[in-house]
Formats: structure tokens, sequence, C-alpha cells
């Protein structure tokens, strides 16, 4: 009994797991970047299959990575925002931000435990941000933790020294995106016979904007012979198209052009190629499942403002599109068709008990209870059964979004915003860039969704912010 246990663990599938941090939609060359290069993921993506439309769960950072973890939405969890430990959130407007949980609970049985309670070595590497020391990947169910800790961004620079807390420094000027890559090549090399969970959470794509020299100098060649180095990559408008914050204004980037943000991703799509050539080279292509996808959506209205998600409504922060979508593909060789698409919505709860199928582990339904699994749209052999997916950001962005909840039910998706409790209906189908408010046109689809919204917010009790008595701004 013991000798076909060992048997049936050893001839399980190893996973890696790649999440980008900021990374938008259009950011891939295979997604329609029209200035970026890819060639590595475009590659990747193309052995197996790409989704258009697949979310991220929030619109900024821990919460998301909170939900794959656990394959709850992050209200189910209580964390909501990106996790401050330094009171760096825009925490008041005409509503107090809504509280949350500043860790991720160990009281979650995360995807990590479950697979190694099924026989995986666990390893992550790179960004963390879910709680202080108590709550590292650690106690979390790795077995292994490189760089992760509670940092939202490699604050000292993406150049060593580094000074992240759990990371020793190596010589001055490693690039931290090529460190973390060997370092993940040295366990893959050095695994033992049971299979592996890679959780590859990379710093980049987050701020500082940071990049080789040679590589930024290539980019900025390539603006001159495209013609956009002299265009104002930036414009400042009305808060469109949020008709209830017309009397604010946004600077937003409306085109692809920065050169250091183009090296950063050109780094990262390089390092991904090392790694998926040392599954080649040591013969673990085949039974060796990669997932690549992105916590939020591109920064596009502060900081800097890197990217452009168009034809995206905003980024980073925000309810629409340009601050959910995000781009995903999944390579499985042995079960997955290269060059399959799908359209079918799907979110970062599914990851949970997708990857438990593949692993050919049992369902934990009682944990993941928000997810379902993806296999019946991966092996094209069915569509999933639920009838909607949400959002819950009751807070500030940084980039100028304001609280609000959201629901997409086929092709139509609704937005409650908290300050004033207006409402944004839009077709997908027709309007990709949410830029025709049509909740006049289709009173019952948005009475509808809004009563799915309704009952999933009391679902997962989610909380709400408060009117903010102090708040003289404008109505």
């Amino acid at each position: 009994m013991k000798q076909i246990l060992k048997t049936t663990i050893k001839s399980r599938p190893n996973i890696i797991f790649i999440l980008m941090d900021d990374l938008g939609w259009r950011d891939l060359s295979i997604y329609g970047s029209p200035f970026y290069e890819t060639p590595n993921l475009d590659k990747l993506a193309m052995q197996g299959m790409i989704f258009s439309d697949a979310y991220a769960s929030c619109p900024v950072c821990s919460p998301t990575r909170a939900s794959i973890l656990t394959g709850k939405y992050p209200a189910g969890v209580g964390v909501t925002n990106f996790i401050s430990h330094n009171g760096a959130h825009p925490s008041r407007g005409r509503l107090i931000d809504a509280p949350y949980i500043d860790h991720l609970p160990l009281s979650e049985k995360s995807l990590a435990s479950a697979l190694k309670d099924g026989g995986y070595q666990t390893w992550h590497i790179g960004k963390w941000h879910l709680g202080k020391d108590q709550y590292y990947p650690e106690h979390h169910g790795f077995d292994i933790n490189i760089g992760g800790c509670y940092w939202g961004h490699p604050g000292n620079g993406y150049f060593s020294p580094w000074k992240i807390p759990n990371l020793p420094d190596p010589e001055p000027g490693i690039f931290l995106t090529d460190y973390l890559t060997d370092r993940a090549i040295e366990l893959v090399k050095e695994r033992s016979d049971s299979p592996f969970f890679l959780n590859l959470w990379y710093y980049a794509v987050h701020t500082p904007i940071q990049a080789k020299e040679e590589l930024i100098e290539k980019y900025r060649k390539k603006t001159a012979a495209l013609g956009i180095d002299q265009t104002d990559p930036f414009v400042e408008g009305d808060f469109f198209p949020a008709e209830h914050k017309k009397h604010l204004r946004i600077k937003r980037r409306i085109i692809q052009s920065d050169p250091a943000y183009a090296a950063l991703i050109e780094i990262v799509d390089s390092n991904i190629g090392r790694l998926m050539a040392v599954l080649d080279e040591t013969g673990l292509s085949d039974n060796t499942i990669v997932f690549f996808t992105s916590d939020n959506g591109g920064l596009s209205t502060a900081e800097g403002s890197p990217t452009c998600n168009a034809p995206l409504a905003e980024g980073k922060g925000w309810m629409y599109e340009g601050g959910t979508r995000e781009p995903l593909f999944v390579r499985w060789p042995q079960r997955i068709k290269a060059g399959s698409l799908c359209s079918e919505p799907v979110t970062s709860p599914d990851f949970y008990p997708t990857i438990l199928e593949m692993a050919g582990l049992p369902f934990k339904p009682e944990q993941h209870i928000d997810g379902e699994s993806l296999m019946p749209l991966l092996a094209e052999s069915g569509s999933l059964k639920r009838e909607a997916i949400y959002w819950h950001y009751p807070h500030y962005g940084n980039q100028g979004g304001t609280p609000g909840s959201s629901v997409r039910c086929g092709r139509y998706k609704l937005i409650e915003f908290f300050e004033d409790q207006s409402l944004e209906l839009y077709d997908l189908q027709t309007d990709i860039g949410e830029q025709k408010n049509i909740i006049s046109e289709k009173p019952e689809t948005a009475r509808y969704l809004g009563s799915l919204l309704k009952k999933w917010q009391e679902k997962c009790n989610a909380c709400f912010p408060e009117p903010n008595p102090d708040f003289t701004g404008p109505v």
C-alpha cells in the first residue's frame, strides 16, 4: 500500500504559479500591447489556454493574493485593501474606509497547506504582502520562503542591496527579478522525487519603475522609431466615465510608451524564458502545469502612471475593467490543448479548487467556498455552473478610485458606488471600455444584478464605509 501511494504522489504534476504585481491586461504583446515585447510569455501562452475575461478579485494587491490562497472572495476573508503598516491609505473622503484585516488569518487552510498535505514540496518566492512575521509563508504551508515578507514593493529598488527583511543581499547591482528566478531554478534542479508547488510571485512590475540601462535605451530608441517620443502620453480630464464624479480631474496615461516600464517587463519575460528552458532541460515540462496572471490592473492614473490599459477604462485601484481584468494563461501539455482560447469570466478564488483537481487531491469545499474548478474550461469539456462573479472594494484607492462593489453576470456588469449609492451598468460585449452607462436603457437588468450583488454582500458579511462627519468637500 505504501509503495502504491508513493508512486501516485510521484506521478502528480508539478505546479508553477506565476503572479505578477500590477501587470495590466494589455501589458503583453499577445494581449495586444503595441510597445512591450514579451516573446517568451507569448510562446508560453500559445502552448496552453489563453483567457480573455480573467479577473483579479480586487483592484489592489493584498486582497487578490489572499483570495488565491484561500479560494474565497476578499470580502469573505476580511482582507479587502492592500495591507498598510504605516497608515498610508487615503482612508477618508465623503466616507471613512471600511475596516479590514491586515494579515492572512492562520485559521485559513491555504492552498499551499492543502498541497503539502497531499505530498507536495511547497516553495514561495517573491512578494507576499499578507501580514508581518507570524503570518509569513512558512506559517501558511510553505516549506521554503525566499523573499516573502510584509513589504508590498521593493522599497529600496530592484538593484541590490534591496534590504528586504528576510532576503540576504548579494553583491551590489544584482537585479531582484534575476535573483528570484535564480533561486527558483536552483529549487527545481535540487528538488526531491516528490512533486513541487512553486509559488513564484515576482515583485515586478510594481513601482519603483527601474530596469537595466541598456534595455531602457533600447526602448528609448523604439519610441523614436515609432514616432511617439515627442507625444505627451498623459491627459488630464474629467473623472470619466463616473458621472457622479464629474467635479474631479484625473491625470491618466493614454499610450504605452514608458521605456523603463517596457524594459522591466522584458526582464520578467526573459527570466520566465530561463525558467521554462530549465523545465525543458530537466525533462519536467510535460508534467509541469504553469499558471501566469496578475494581482490587479496596470498602474495608469497615479505614481508616474507607467502603463495604459486602453481599451479598458482606468487601472489599478478602480472598479472599472482596467483595475481588475488580467492576463491569464495556463499550460499543461498533457491535458490542455495548445493555442486554445476561453472567453468565460473567471476569477482569483477559482485557482484553489482548480489546482486541487489538477493534483488529484480532494476538494475542500468548506475552504474554497467561492471558487469553482476551471478544469471543464481547460479541458474544453464543459462550462462553469455559477451565474456571476463579484468584487467589493470599500476603500479609497491611491490611484483615484472610490469605494464600491460590482458584479458581472454574462455580458453585463453593474457597479455600485458607495459615496452616493449611484449605479452604473455596462454591456461588456459591445462596450469593453465602459464608456456608456446603459442603466436607463436596461432598468430590469440593473435591478436583477443589483439583487445578486446585495445577496452576495450579505452572504459574505461584507463591511461598508461609514459617512465622514468632517467632510467639507464638493458633493
